[in-house]
């Protein structure tokens, strides 16, 4: 068992492209650490800086408390699992689960108990004989996983291993090795972009941008308490609604864009920050989930807005909709969301199934004001103290 030490841990390429910026990260013993966010955002080559894939240009590594900085991949006593599947196809399930015991040398009846305890922990028993061609994505996945897991190693490495897989598989597989990762105990750092994935997986998750760390915690911290507007709005689907609006006197009040939103005083207390931006303009986060309709008689901070689009899920209604306030995209967080922003004030709210609303409608939701967040416009940084 050990644990995995990045101390201010740096990458610069030959041609000046500084990858990785003075990480710090510590995974704990039995620990499944994520590291999320946008493609180019340094989480790989961090990941492969720990497997000594990458040299590092400054800092260190530590595994199980021992600097491994020179020391080969061979020498780290670590398992990496790839986004491809990397199996031989010549050899059976068993063969490929096994090949690295046979380098050993291992006894045919003790490399042979392995295989199946290992076949066993992934349900793979009864494929044993079959070849890799003759297996689903998802099998094949845990046959790479085998290979892995085999081997007994001090600390699991894993590069985006489930974005080969089609959606319902990935859900699927997403439990698999989390459940898997649990049974056998061992020190876990798992690069993903999916930020679904991070959050459903890690005991902590890491969110990178441009090479820095930008917060480590809990999955529900990260989306209660962001740090900042990056994390804000890369963590939960569908993002959170980001406007530009303008703290009354005493942060009694926003002004977002022709409406002003009255703030209870229980949210003033939780952000006392606020008050200093009185007469200035903040950002204002809303998430999707905390814009529920308006009940008959309902009271307390409303927002009206147009709807654009209905989507219905049988669970929820997914209502896209227009406010005359300006919208906020932070940079790199979700691309998807900053080429579709054509509209000025579009946003998005999860409301009951059953909620009679089509697209043209005027609307109104009720605020659930505990969960609104703000930030700096300049800096990004959450307004809490």
């Amino acid at each position: 068992m050990s644990t995995v030490d990045l101390d201010q841990v740096n990458k610069v390429y030959p041609n000046g492209f500084h990858a990785v910026k003075d990480l710090n990260l510590n995974v704990g013993d039995g620990e499944l650490m994520v590291l999320v966010g946008p493609s180019g955002c340094g989480k790989t080559t961090a990941l492969r800086m720990v497997a000594g894939l990458e040299d590092i240009t400054s800092g260190s590594v530590r595994i199980g408390g021992k600097v491994v900085n020179e020391v080969s991949p061979k020498g780290r006593d670590i398992a990496m699992v790839f986004q491809n599947y990397a199996l031989y196809p010549h050899m059976t399930v068993a063969e490929n689960i096994g090949y690295a015991l046979k380098l050993r040398k291992m006894p045919k009846v003790e490399l042979t108990a392995k295989v199946r305890e290992t076949a066993d922990i992934l349900g793979l028993t009864e494929w044993l004989n079959r070849k890799p061609g003759q297996l689903s994505g998802g099998q094949r996945q845990r046959v790479a996983m085998g290979r892995a897991i085999v081997r007994e190693p001090s600390v699991f490495l894993m590069d985006e291993p489930l974005s080969n897989l089609d959606a319902k598989l990935r859900v699927q597989m997403r439990a698999e090795v989390s459940r898997i990762q649990r049974r056998i105990g061992v020190a876990t750092i798992y690069v993903t972009h999916d930020q679904t994935e991070a959050m459903t997986m890690g005991d902590r998750v890491a969110v990178m941008r441009a090479g820095v760390l930008q917060q480590i915690d809990d999955p529900q911290v990260l989306y209660d308490r962001p740090d900042n507007l990056f994390v804000a709005a890369f963590i939960g689907s569908p993002a959170m609604n980001l406007y530009e609006a303008v703290v009354g006197e005493g942060a009694g009040s926003v002004q977002l864009g022709s409406q002003r939103v009255d703030l209870p005083d229980s949210v003033v207390l939780a952000h006392p920050g606020l008050a200093s931006y009185a007469g200035k303009t903040v950002v204002i986060g809303m998430r999707p989930e905390h814009l529920p309709t308006v009940v008959p008689g309902g009271r307390g901070a409303t927002l009206g807005a147009d709807v654009d689009l209905v989507e219905a899920l049988g669970s929820e209604l997914v209502v896209h909709f227009t406010i005359d306030a300006k919208r906020v995209l932070a940079e790199g967080a979700h691309s998807a969301d900053a080429e579709a922003a054509t509209i000025s004030g579009e946003g998005v709210a999860r409301i009951d199934p059953r909620t009679p609303v089509k697209a043209g409608d005027r609307i109104t939701f009720a605020i659930d004001t505990a969960g609104l967040q703000f930030f700096d416009p300049v800096s990004g940084a959450a307004i809490w103290s």
